[in-house]
């Protein structure tokens, strides 16, 4: 099997903060480097999302031109995923050429196949600011909810979709005003109700969905879907090759997902094989396809995108899981950039190293509800777990080594009752960690990584190697050869999760590529003799006064 990851395209206005960091584009890695652990081929593609209103109110902001914000953002995004790890074969835009191309083409499809209407629509005009306002240039309160800060086009708070003429109070995102008035233009609409039965019929036949997946996508589908506007009042996006439309582009939503193929075709291009995509895309039988993002974006990939696909009448590839997220908190409340209010994925990088956040995000994802991030618990995450369970073993271990063994694997004695046990506690283990992975259940494979790391500091602390070589060192040869190869063991499972650090620990015991988990845990990846380098502490803990000028400098408070 072959498997095609992509998660979510994050916005280009600004650096995203650490739930969107833990929402789509961590979890995608993680998968991705534990298939690729495997032996099986990959492909993860993402891509920033360059089009809609939030680039052209940044970049208006900034006093830049859209264009050029955008190139500049881009790479300020891919250089921060790149520290953090994030494995991606290929990160584009959706403002590329390929993307251009081919979201104009979906749509000659859509149309040809009768699932694209022009309709002229009332739609809000802003006298001050001398325009038609697009969804996201409009800012009210939800009708649904009341949220008091909803967007046109859909609702943060409740994942309403909306239409800007359903908000109430409503005013302009440039310039505030409230000076709104309701003018006649024509725009056109993917009719979404001739491709709901189809949809239906695919998001049922995949009933091992998370639940969050499954009813979002259910939710919407019982709602009856509606004719959707795929045109907006723009400058900046794809252009709309219609008569007639010369100064409209394509919605964000009709474009965005598209970058995922386009990407690919990017990287066939790159690989010096320009047709390498469609092994991926078109008539995919041997391909898995896992998606990644929050619940915002749930209704998008499981209902509207797909239609989309589906109604072009080609053989695309669609998803074959969804893998939807709800929220990481800051406290209890929301993170914001306006509010200087939680963590984002630049700052985060200026105060502790990548696994760092990669095994504390992970560990706390919020798979199954809301996660809460809070700096005590990060603190925890990487004092008790990281530093004092992992840290502290090979630490140990290796002092040992180093001591006693001349930095090499020691030789003498056969391994006892005790190490069988322990041995088949690590299969076991193990396989479950290989399980929660392949599951996609990546809370669950760092609990089992850490129960790991558990199993290991107890054999050290019974077997008491510090004793036995003074009485009987044939036997405390036996417990840090183990110990050494249970650092292994951490190495390549902790490897999707912390890869920095599994790296290191790679280099210092000079593990060959490619050890799989079965054999890992067998405990003789390192026979004797084999020599080892020195390695300092991975992990150093965070002190109580740091936490707290952390707390303060970056506004923690409970919402």
């Amino acid at each position: 099997m072959n498997y095609l990851i992509t998660s979510a395209t994050p916005y280009i206005n600004g650096t995203k903060h650490l739930g969107n960091l833990i929402g789509s584009l961590l979890p995608a890695d993680v998968y991705a480097r534990f298939q690729r652990q495997q032996g099986s081929d990959v492909l993860f593609i993402c891509a920033t999302d360059d089009h809609g209103t939030p680039a052209e109110l940044a970049a208006a902001s900034a006093g830049v031109s859209v264009a050029d914000y955008c190139t500049a953002q881009h790479e300020i995004q891919k250089d921060i995923y790149r520290q953090f790890g994030l494995s991606f074969d290929y990160f584009g835009r959706s403002s590329s050429p390929d993307n251009h191309e081919l979201t104009q083409h979906l749509y000659r499809e859509l149309d040809k196949n009768g699932f694209i209407e022009e309709k002229e629509i009332i739609q809000v005009y802003a006298l001050d600011d001398n325009r038609f306002l697009p969804d996201r240039y409009i800012v009210g309160t939800c009708p649904r909810c009341q949220y008091e800060a909803a967007r046109g086009d859909q609702c943060e708070n409740c994942t309403a979709l909306l239409n800007p003429t359903d908000l109430l109070n409503p005013h302009s995102a440039i310039s505030g005003s409230t000076n709104l008035e309701r003018r006649p233009t024509k725009h056109l609409f993917l009719k979404l109700p001739k491709l709901a039965s189809e949809v239906r019929e695919w998001v049922e036949t995949h009933k091992d969905w998370p639940k969050l997946t499954e009813s979002i996508a259910i939710s919407w589908l019982d709602e009856g879907l509606k004719d959707r506007c795929i045109t907006r009042d723009l400058f900046w996006g794809v252009p709309v090759p219609r008569k007639g439309f010369e100064n409209k582009v394509f919605y964000v939503w009709f474009d965005a997902p598209n970058a995922y193929i386009s990407g690919s075709q990017t990287w066939a291009k790159l690989q010096g094989k320009p047709d390498a995509w469609k092994d991926w895309w078109l008539s995919a039988k041997d391909v898995e396809y896992t998606q990644f993002m929050a619940k915002d974006n749930i209704p998008f990939h499981t209902v509207f995108w797909p239609a989309i696909l589906l109604g072009t009448r080609e053989d695309w590839k669609l998803a074959d899981y969804i893998k939807g997220f709800n929220w990481l908190t800051y406290y209890g409340g929301k993170f914001s950039t306006s509010l200087q209010r939680g963590i984002f994925t630049d700052q985060a990088l200026k105060i502790l190293p990548a696994d760092y956040w990669r095994y504390a995000l992970i560990a706390n994802a919020p798979e199954s509800s809301d996660a809460a991030f809070t700096w005590e618990l990060l603190q925890s995450k990487i004092n008790d777990e990281l530093a004092n369970k992992l840290g502290n073993f090979i630490n140990r271990t290796l002092a040992f080594a180093s001591k006693h063994y001349a930095n090499q694997v020691p030789s003498g004695g056969l391994s006892g009752k005790r190490e069988q046990q322990l041995k088949a506690d690590c299969l076991r283990l193990t396989k479950q960690t290989a399980k929660h992975y392949q599951n996609k259940e990546l809370r669950k494979a760092a609990d089992t990584v850490r129960t790991l790391w558990d199993l290991s500091n107890v054999y050290f602390d019974e077997t008491a190697p510090w004793k036995l070589i003074k009485t009987d060192p044939e036997s405390a040869a036996v417990v840090i050869r183990t110990c050494i190869n249970l650092i292994a063991l951490h190495a390549v499972t902790a490897a999707p999760i912390i890869p920095f650090s599994s790296q290191k620990i790679s280099k210092t015991l000079k593990l060959e590529a490619g050890i799989s988990f079965d054999e890992a845990a067998k405990l003789k990846t390192l026979q004797p003799g084999q020599p080892i380098s020195e390695l300092k502490p991975l992990f150093q803990k965070i002190e109580q006064k740091d936490i707290e000028r952390y707390k303060l400098e970056y506004g923690a408070r409970e919402a």
